[in-house]
């Protein structure tokens, strides 16, 4: 049987994460083979995902340069793939989320009149500014999208509601939970000292991560405060933010964090290593996309330092809760959790709304099927 390329294009880490099960269930399928264009937004954490999952781009469009506007990044995007579009001709460009990329590929794919697919796709805030630049990246993308693989019942509705037809929407679960499996079954990597003495002397850790552009300047600060307040707090727990290396963010940690006593600011560490601290943390501070849906894969509660979350299922479940960047809230919170066992074990033992590690098998049967009519 003649294997159809499907084109998959993406720049970042998140990106690759969810995008890496496709790539390996395609693969295997006997009529469609997987063609990889990375961007390179984030060129060293993208790497380490792809080295993990054995995946080599076909492409590299290498878009980024130090201080650029996101503008500039689509910029480089646009010119570069239309070239390589026009050269494999690929019978379906797929995507995922809501990044420059995405939107730029899916844009580039429209005007060569190439079938687009989204994976990721639904989610809505309805602030056009928060996440900002995703939450319109994500509705342009929506436009000019032919089949939207929607991650939960949710998302589909949101989509329905925006007059797309329901016969191109499927229910799908997330991509990340498919990655999150394989690493856990796949590795094992040696975790830092200091978690295993802290874990030898009865502490908790606390794991936080913090890096969105609507949380630069006074509202990364107050989060820096608020943890201060916590470990002041909460003798037996360790806290270890992951501190992304944007300036906006890496400055005023450091500024404000450094030498807390029972306080560890890491550099970003590879995907593997990230995946096992969750699974040793006790409870997770995050602004990430991501993390809200790995967390309750874990059985870990996780408090959103966002005021707006896109993925309100596991804030409805109880898996996730929205406290946003005031000191207070998320000081209140996480004490609550920390102190109060039942409370904490309620939120922790709640369903998995986010899947069970099969969407990436399910996106490629719907694919074989409306490409080449294959039925499983």
């Amino acid at each position: 049987m003649e294997r159809h390329k499907v084109m998959l294009v993406f720049g970042t880490r998140p990106e690759a994460i969810k995008l890496a099960p496709v790539v390996l269930n395609l693969r295997t399928s006997p009529c469609l083979e997987p063609k990889v264009v990375v961007t390179a937004q984030h060129r060293e954490m993208l790497e380490q995902v792809m080295n993990i999952f054995g995946i080599r781009p076909d492409y590299d469009l290498n878009v980024m340069q130090s201080n650029q506007h996101p503008l500039e990044v689509m910029e480089r995007v646009l010119r570069q793939l239309h070239p390589i579009l026009e050269q494999e001709k690929p019978l379906l460009v797929l995507v995922q989320g809501d990044t420059i990329t995405t939107f730029a590929a899916a844009l580039t794919a429209f005007h060569i009149k190439i079938p687009i697919a989204h994976i990721e796709a639904g989610l809505r805030t309805y602030d056009k500014f928060q996440p900002f630049p995703e939450e319109i990246n994500r509705r342009l993308t929506t436009t000019l999208t032919d089949w939207h693989f929607a991650p939960t019942e949710w998302a589909r509705q949101n989509l329905l509601r925006e007059g797309v037809s329901g016969d191109r929407i499927f229910i799908t679960g997330n991509t990340v939970i498919d990655s999150l499996f394989f690493v856990l079954k796949h590795s094992r990597p040696p975790l830092p000292d200091w978690v295993t003495n802290a874990e030898t002397r009865g502490q908790r850790l606390l794991l936080v991560t913090a890096h969105r552009r609507e949380n630069w300047g006074s509202p990364i600060r107050r989060i820096c405060t608020a943890i201060q307040r916590i470990i002041k707090l909460c003798p037996d727990v360790v806290v270890a933010f992951s501190v992304h290396m944007n300036p906006n963010v890496h400055r005023v940690v450091f500024e404000q964090l450094q030498g807390q006593e029972r306080l560890f600011l890491m550099e970003p560490v590879d995907y593997v290593t990230f995946i096992h601290l969750m699974a040793r943390s006790y409870l997770i501070l995050t602004d990430s996309g991501g993390i809200q849906e790995e967390a309750p894969s874990l059985g870990k509660p996780a408090l959103v330092l966002r005021n707006v979350t896109e993925r309100p299922e596991g804030v409805e479940t109880g898996v996730l809760k929205v406290v946003g960047t005031e000191v207070e809230s998320i000081v209140e919170e996480a004490v609550k959790l920390l102190h109060d066992e039942s409370y904490y074990q309620k939120m922790a033992h709640q369903n998995n709304p986010y899947g069970n590690g099969k969407a990436a098998e399910r996106i490629v049967t719907i694919l074989q099927n409306k490409l080449c009519g294959v039925t499983k």
